[in-house]
Formats: structure tokens, C-alpha cells, sequence
């Protein structure tokens, strides 16, 4: 089975008031506090401000969306995730702003931690966010 996500993610108030300002957005929740706000064509189209992909190298995030995740980021910590795997091959993306900055990422490789299994890079984000992970799941897997 294969998935192909862009999305924001934060905790469940931080999205919601967010996504009141934009139109086209649908907020999905994800268990443990957390929220997806996916980023469909019409969101998009509503969040971008017509300049290129710009410098942190997502496949999808809209020109100038990075100053509104920071702006978002004052209420909580927000990442956005760009994720694809299909037939055993996939890979990630993922970046964290809190507090009005970037505060991780953007990530594309997963890391070890002390002796453990890689952390891919939007469990790393999710962890940012807090959510947990499940025995024998990273945070990614854990909400599905």
C-alpha cells in the first residue's frame, strides 16, 4: 500500500484557529493533541504568494507559505510534512517552526539516536510536536 502527504500539522487549537483565515482548508484530526491540515490545491492556491518553491526544498510547499507557518507558530509549535512511499520505496521531508522561526529541519534523512533505530524525518518533526510513538512504531507510524 502506498500514501502521498503535504500537509501542516500542529496541535488540534493552534491548526483550527489557523485555518479559519484560509479557504479551502479541512483540518483532520490525528490523535494525541494533533491536528492535518492537507494541502490541496485549493489551499494552495489560497496560501501562495506566486514566487517559486523557495529555499528549504519541499516538493510542494506554496512560495512565502514559510512566513505564515512562522506567524502560526507564536501559538504553538507547526510543522509541515511531505511524505511518499510506494512498493517499499519512499521518502520524507519535514520541518518545524516554533515561537515565530524555524526551529528544525528541514530534515530529509533520518537520524539515529543513541543506539536506536533511524528516526525519519517526520516522526522527528512529530516529536517536535509531541505526539508519541506506539511499542514497535515510530511517531509516524503511530498515527497511521
Amino acid at each position: 500500500m502506498g500514501y502521498d502527504v503535504q500537509a501542516v500539522i500542529a496541535g488540534d487549537e493552534v491548526l483550527r484557529i489557523a485555518s479559519r483565515e484560509l479557504p479551502g482548508s479541512a483540518v483532520v484530526r490525528l490523535g494525541q493533541g494533533l491536528s492535518m491540515m492537507p494541502m490541496t490545491d485549493e489551499l494552495f492556491d489560497a496560501v501562495t504568494d506566486g514566487s517559486g518553491p523557495g529555499d528549504l526544498g519541499f516538493w510542494r510547499l506554496p512560495g512565502g507559505f514559510e512566513a505564515l507557518l512562522a506567524r502560526w507558530s507564536a501559538a504553538g509549535p507547526i510543522a509541515y510534512v511531505e511524505a511518499e512511499h510506494f512498493g517499499g520505496v519512499g521518502r520524507q521531508r519535514a520541518a518545524v517552526w516554533a515561537d515565530g522561526s524555524l526551529a528544525l529541519g528541514p530534515l530529509d534523512e533520518p537520524t539515529k539516536q543513541r543506539g536506536s533505530q533511524a528516526v525519519s524525518p517526520a516522526s522527528q518533526a512529530l516529536r517536535r510536536l509531541g505526539a508519541q510513538r506506539d511499542v514497535g512504531k515510530d511517531e509516524f507510524e503511530s498515527w497511521g
